[in-house]
């Protein structure tokens, strides 16, 4: 019987947009703010207690800017990925986000923006990407700095569920969330 892998959640520190109240998505060139960075400092701090063995991260700038922190607090280097982005939300990424509550179907599962990824896209993403890791573990423990939406979907796949039953709750910004992975 394989060990499952230890995966350690990191959701990025404080965004501008974030702090703005803007639908984010895969814009890529948002980046942290003072807070956010504080934010990230204490999550690496977390981090290295925990003694990763590997550091992934998304490679949205948000997410890279945390990871920076976290390969300083535990001497790993960050490798960047595309299959940690965010949820991708297309024409709507920049709008604020009070005013798509009644524009977004969050009901539905299938639903996306004109050009960007449904929660079953992402779910299938995550999913593909967690069963690579699992094939091929760079360390029993491996830390992946990401997004909330993103993290929502990997505690699904780990749980057995599908994109219709993904949690509710995002974890806050600048926090880890750790998960037994065995698939």
């Amino acid at each position: 019987m394989p060990r499952p892998l230890t995966l350690l959640l990191v959701r990025h520190g404080q965004s501008e947009w974030n702090a703005a109240g803007l639908m984010q998505g895969q814009t890529a060139h948002v980046p942290l703010t003072d807070l956010g960075h504080a934010q990230a400092a204490e999550a690496a701090r977390q981090l290295a207690a925990l003694r990763p063995g590997a550091l992934v991260s998304s490679d949205l700038r948000r997410a890279v800017q945390t990871a920076e922190h976290c390969a300083r607090a535990t001497g790993l280097p960050v490798r960047t990925t595309p299959a940690l982005r965010e949820q991708g939300y297309g024409v709507l990424e920049g709008r604020p986000s009070r005013e798509l509550w009644d524009v977004v179907d969050w009901t539905d599962p299938h639903w996306a923006a004109q050009g960007g990824e449904s929660l079953a896209e992402l779910h299938a993403r995550v999913a593909a990407y967690l069963g690579q890791l699992c094939a091929e573990p760079p360390a029993e423990v491996v830390a992946l700095v990401t997004h909330g939406d993103t993290i929502r979907a990997a505690q699904a796949v780990a749980a057995g569920l599908g994109p219709d039953a993904m949690p509710a709750v995002t974890p806050h910004n600048g926090t880890v969330t750790a998960l037994e992975l065995a698939l």
